[in-house]
């Protein structure tokens, strides 16, 4: 069976698409023509409708804002690239054959790699590195969980169906039955409207400030193991609500803790995931617990893993020496715009149009999605296509346990990203 042909039904309806709009990677979507393009036809949500249906510009390469033919931009990219003394790949907006081109042509430049979202995946990196984790999969969540705590995320506004695919699922690999699912809001301002349905039991909610979970969770700790806590309150949660959540973790037979780490936008918020990990370790000696992050927008989890199967590190490496060197500080793109230390940055944005590269003076290659909202005209743009929607390709869940195929849906004619940097890699 061909590209074009696998999972589609007849009039070029397309059945069992991934969509990849967001970490979660639902690949239950049914996807038809539309006279703007695509139309999702079932199992949608705000993020796949707003990916899918977007109807595409019609936008050309272009070179300080003139429009210029593909192999004009791409020779001026290259030419670009080989004078930089740092160039800065950013973005990386893309899918895993996009950044194996990534780190192919960072290599050969000498530059340096991060992911525009890199900042919220280092709230787990540096815990992984420094104290490990016992994670879950979102599959096994599903099938077994019997207690969520939602740790100071709004998981719905990141990603739209994971309560309904994963929390409030009425069917179970284990159970003809399954039993009642508790749900625990640890935190403020969380969307809780998709927590419905026959398989929720209950539904608690201890509202508190996100830089106060990990106080609360340090505490949880300390009574699990029966260290004396002092003091009504906990976190600004009355003592008996979190003494409470701890009788319930212990009784779980499988509880999961999830959190989002762009939710937690406040300072030192490594020590929250921190907190989180740790409890859970504490936990697993007398229950079953385990955490589960979400994330992964934009094409982040895929790049991470790509630079770590690569280079040996995660995202925010350098190969200006010759060899692949790490530092999540030195290396960050935002330390690197701030201090001048880049003299280019190549910005990848392919999957919607609001991954816009950061204001600054330093000159920017684009390779992005028609329409992506830039701050000003970019040096050179170069359209390209979105995986998954323009052409085939292949992306790593949130969980990091998954990599899905990604249907060509023949939306645009538009280059892969892969395709564009192999070339410009080519010309220098």
């Amino acid at each position: 069976m061909g590209e074009r042909d696998a999972g589609q039904a007849a009039s070029n309806h397309y059945q069992n698409v991934a969509c990849p709009f967001c970490g979660i990677l639902c690949d239950d979507l049914e996807i038809g023509p539309d006279k703007n393009g695509l139309k999702v036809l079932k199992n949608g949500c705000v993020k796949s409708v707003s990916g899918f249906e977007r109807h595409l510009i019609d936008a050309k390469p272009q070179i300080d804002g003139k429009d210029v033919s593909i192999e004009d931009a791409i020779k001026a990219a290259a030419e670009l690239i080989k004078a930089s003394n740092l160039p800065l790949y950013g973005g990386l907006g893309t899918d895993v054959e996009g950044m194996r081109a990534v780190m192919s042509l960072a290599d050969l430049s000498g530059g340096v790699v991060d992911h525009a979202l890199s900042e919220g995946q280092y709230r787990n990196f540096r815990v992984l590195q420094s104290g490990g984790w016992v994670m879950t999969t979102l599959t096994e969540a599903r099938n077994r969980a019997d207690l969520f705590v939602i740790v100071g995320s709004d998981v719905h506004a990141i990603h739209p169906r994971f309560f309904e695919r994963i929390v409030c699922t009425e069917k179970s690999m284990f159970w003809d039955a399954p039993p009642k699912r508790t749900v625990v809001i640890l935190g403020e301002n969380i969307d809780q409207s998709a927590i419905t349905g026959p398989r929720i039991g209950e539904i608690v909610n201890l509202p508190c400030k996100g830089d106060r979970i990990g106080e609360i969770l340090v505490a949880m700790r300390a009574l699990a193991k029966g260290v004396p806590v002092t003091g009504d309150s906990i976190g600004g949660l009355p003592r008996a609500a979190v003494e409470d959540l701890v009788a319930r973790c212990k009784a779980a037979s499988y509880g999961v803790m999830v959190w989002a780490p762009p939710s937690l936008a406040f300072p030192n918020a490594d020590l929250t995931v921190q907190a989180v990990s740790e409890f859970i370790k504490d936990i697993n000696l007398t229950s079953r617990f385990a955490g589960l992050s979400l994330g992964g927008n934009e094409g982040a989890v895929s790049a991470a893993a790509v630079c770590a199967w690569q280079s040996g590190f995660p995202l925010r490496v350098s190969f200006a020496s010759g060899k692949p060197e790490y530092d999540a500080e030195r290396f960050s793109t935002a330390r690197l715009l701030a201090d001048k230390a880049t003299d280019l940055m190549v910005w990848i944005a392919s999957y919607t149009p609001d991954l816009a590269p950061p204001v600054t003076d330093t000159p920017i290659i684009v390779l992005g999605t028609p329409g992506l909202k830039l701050n000003g005209t970019p040096k050179i743009f170069i359209p390209v296509g979105t995986p998954g929607a323009d052409h085939a390709g292949l992306i790593v869940r949130c969980d990091n346990v998954v990599s899905l195929p990604l249907q060509n849906l023949h939306r645009s004619q538009l280059p892969r990203a892969a395709d564009v940097l192999a070339s410009i890699e080519a010309a220098l």
